[in-house]
């Protein structure tokens, strides 16, 4: 049976599969966007995430959230080390917000293009500092004995973490085609289904180098990991759905070939957090020093107490979460409306 710890890991690891299958196909149909240059497209695009993206958002705030209350010490060290980049990343996620609710104030060709543009790059870089910042973590950080980080922000841009950034851009916008495919028409769906299918091809070779460089890098992460069942269930469910995916875009059945696509993101995922466990953040330094489920976590009773509030709140936001898209769900039609 699973203690307090380890549930709270387990708890914190779905806030963050959440966030990544939601506001990942946000960002994915936003790099999208950088490269549409007909504006009837570009309002496609828009509205095809403007009612969703918001919401998807509340995963991010929770797990961050989560992550304060059940791990402070892992929460303190990590945000101390990515500061630059975290700020970075809320630079970038407000740029996204305010294009979307600016873009169309002013009935402006310049105008609407700068807000583009922002919204463009607002969605390219969380997807790429989210990659360099798991790939520091799975190569692990420069921590000391008393758990404080002791690197510098240019050391985090090395070569690891900087290809698990390309991958993880390239996750996304494989995913963010494939919404679009099934929320536009026409010319803008087949572009964005030939996009999903070359994304597809460049994610797999990247994913493979990833995985080779992870064992070069971190050999940590795969101690006694084929003895593990749960890897192997996640192993295979992921393998499974990166086969059936292109199958899937093929025969244009594109609610698979999405659910597909979120398969792959939290099998990932899964098999990311299998690979560190019980570690949170593995020190570089002495794998002895690394932040765990049990020496940085909040005290027996705040876990606990957080796990009642957390059996309350998450199922409202899941349903909360269906409810919007079952609403939303369809093509997109363009309005007078729409922004």
């Amino acid at each position: 049976m699973m203690d307090l710890n380890t549930i709270w890991f387990v708890l914190v690891g779905v806030l963050i599969t959440g966030y990544a299958v939601l506001d990942g196909f946000d960002f994915g149909v936003g790099i999208l966007h950088l490269f549409t240059e007909n504006e009837r497209e570009k309002r496609v695009s828009l509205n095809a995430i403007g009612p969703v993206w918001d919401g998807n958002e509340v995963w991010l705030l929770t797990a961050g959230g989560a992550l304060f209350a059940a791990f402070p010490v892992v929460y303190a060290t990590v945000f101390s080390g990515f500061y630059i980049a975290l700020m970075l990343l809320l630079l970038a996620l407000i740029m996204r917000a305010v294009s979307m609710e600016f873009r169309s104030k002013v009935d402006n060709a310049k105008w609407r293009k700068m807000w583009d543009f922002a919204f463009g790059i607002g969605s390219l870089l969380p997807p790429v500092l989210f990659g360099v910042a798991i790939g520091n973590i799975l190569h692990g950080l420069p921590i000391n004995e008393k758990g404080i980080f002791t690197g510098s922000f240019l050391a985090l841009l090395n070569p690891y973490s900087i290809l698990i950034g390309v991958l993880s851009c390239v996750m996304f916008i494989m995913h963010g085609a494939i919404y679009l495919a099934m929320k536009s028409q026409n010319e803008q769906h087949d572009r964005s289904m030939s996009v999903a299918s070359k994304a597809w091809v460049a994610f797999v070779i990247l994913y493979v180098i990833s995985t080779l460089a992870s064992i070069v890098v971190s050999p940590f992460l795969f101690e006694g990991i084929l003895k593990n069942p749960l890897f192997w269930i996640l192993f295979i469910l992921m393998t499974l759905s990166i086969v059936f995916l292109p199958l899937a875009l093929k025969l244009k059945r594109l609610s698979y070939a999405f659910i597909s696509s979120s398969v792959v993101i939290a099998s990932m995922i899964g098999l990311m957090a299998v690979s560190l466990f019980p570690r949170l953040v593995p020190s570089v330094t002495d794998l002895s020093y690394s932040l765990t489920v049990y020496n940085s976590s909040s005290t027996g009773r705040t876990l606990s107490t957080m796990l009642i509030v957390a059996l309350l709140g998450m199922p409202l936001v899941i349903l909360y979460t269906a409810f919007i898209y079952r609403v939303f769900k369809g093509k997109v039609t363009i309005d007078e409306g729409s922004c």
